[in-house]
């Protein structure tokens, strides 16, 4: 039951819900209106105020002073108003209740990244085709999915041909395929695991998203195997294996991999993946995410993820504008996957997915997966939820 934090304030000091009794039965032009918010839509490098009006389940016009013609309205003013969040590495469907608590974080679209493998991916895609916003699932190479005791230890259970199977049967809700390569992972087994994924996924054009950091192999022997379109998640991961050197440079297989088109983002997680260190390392060379997920699991709140608003204020301290951080939670993942290719935009004609967000200032405390702490000066909070031209919050 979705029912946790203050999503959207019951008070209504914040939406103005109107009924629309109109004179003479004339119908409302738009169905929502979100009044005088801070638009920042990178998209088409949009940061003002503007109202933001819905019609159809689409945008249809962004603008200043639009009239309030509108069965519903939102007062944003003072808040930012942001393409709907897209998370492209979560485990939302390793419960039916996944989607739903997303969706209140602002969450319009998301990746289930190698929760199954070919024996249960059925699973995860049943919840994926019953979310209330779009999603879609990677399929983990090894068979039965994740694994305490690791997904692909046991070398067998990298099987090409159930893969490749399941895959055929699921093309429509499979959009890539997981590895997950640490050394209590995949063992000494990580360089032939991500071989075979990538012969099949490849078959297929897919792309291949490896959870990196830990690793037995050296990263240039795994990074070395990726090809345009490809993930790389954790990319925080501290050594061993790290995409730094000793010396804080980025290695160069690294470098040669971001030029033929692999992307990086954050995953930022629960246990092993970020550490502030080689978040500071990493960000002073300038070396920046292309974007933000949570790797996000039910018990997220409880955990220094929280959420993947929180996730997105996490490196405002470390030189990232507001602007840019809304960049790799909006457009950025969706030009990740051809899936979410008309999302991340607030441009008109998209689908009305739209995120409103407060920014507060203060002293917050940010967490990594090893119990350090840093404080920053700037917070994202997700506030309300427009998804499909719609308002949607807790039952």
């Amino acid at each position: 039951m979705i029912h946790r934090r203050h999503f959207i304030s019951a008070a209504g000091s914040f939406v103005l819900a109107q009924t629309a009794s109109r004179a003479f039965g004339a119908q409302a032009r738009y169905d929502l209106l979100i009044k005088g918010g801070r638009v920042i839509d990178p998209s088409v490098r949009l940061d003002g105020v503007r109202d933001v009006a819905i019609a159809n389940g689409r945008i249809a016009a962004v603008d200043a002073n639009i009239a309030a013609d509108a069965a519903e309205m939102i007062d944003a003013r003072g808040k930012l108003v942001v393409p709907g969040l897209i998370d492209v590495h979560t485990h939302a469907a390793r419960t039916k209740e996944g989607p739903g608590l997303v969706l209140q974080d602002g969450v319009t679209g998301w990746i289930d990244a190698g929760s199954q493998g070919a024996d249960h991916i059925g699973d995860t895609i049943a919840i994926a085709q019953s979310s209330p916003q779009p999603a879609r699932v990677l399929i983990n190479i090894g068979r039965a999915g994740i694994l305490p005791e690791g997904d692909t230890m046991d070398l067998a259970r990298a099987d090409v041909a159930a893969l490749r199977d399941a895959i055929s049967k699921n093309r429509d809700m499979i959009a890539g395929v997981k590895c997950r390569l640490s050394r209590d992972v995949a063992g000494p087994n990580d360089a032939e695991v991500l071989r075979r994924a990538q012969a099949v996924a490849t078959e297929f054009n897919l792309p291949v998203m490896i959870h990196m950091g830990q690793t037995v192999s050296p990263l240039p022997m795994l990074i070395n195997q990726l090809k345009k379109g490809d993930i790389v998640t954790h990319m925080f991961a501290p050594p061993p294996n790290s995409i730094i050197d000793e010396s804080g440079h980025i290695l160069p297989e690294v470098l040669a991999a971001r030029r033929r088109g692999v992307w990086f983002d954050i995953g930022n997680g629960q246990a092993g993946h970020m550490r502030w260190d080689t978040v500071a390392a990493i960000m002073k060379t300038g070396f920046w995410p292309d974007s933000f997920s949570t790797d996000w699991n039910v018990n997220a709140h409880m955990t220094g993820v929280i959420d993947m608003p929180n996730c997105m204020s996490k490196l405002m301290g470390y030189g990232m504008t507001v602007e840019q951080a809304i960049a790799r939670g909006t457009v950025n993942p969706a030009r990740m996957f051809p899936q979410f290719n008309d999302r991340g935009t607030l441009n008109v004609g998209a689908p009305a997915d739209v995120a409103v967000l407060e920014l507060r200032d203060g002293n917050f405390e940010f967490e990594d997966n090893y119990k350090n702490k840093i404080t920053g000066k700037q917070r994202f909070f997700p506030s309300a939820t427009v998804l499909g031209g719609k308002r949607v919050g807790p039952a």
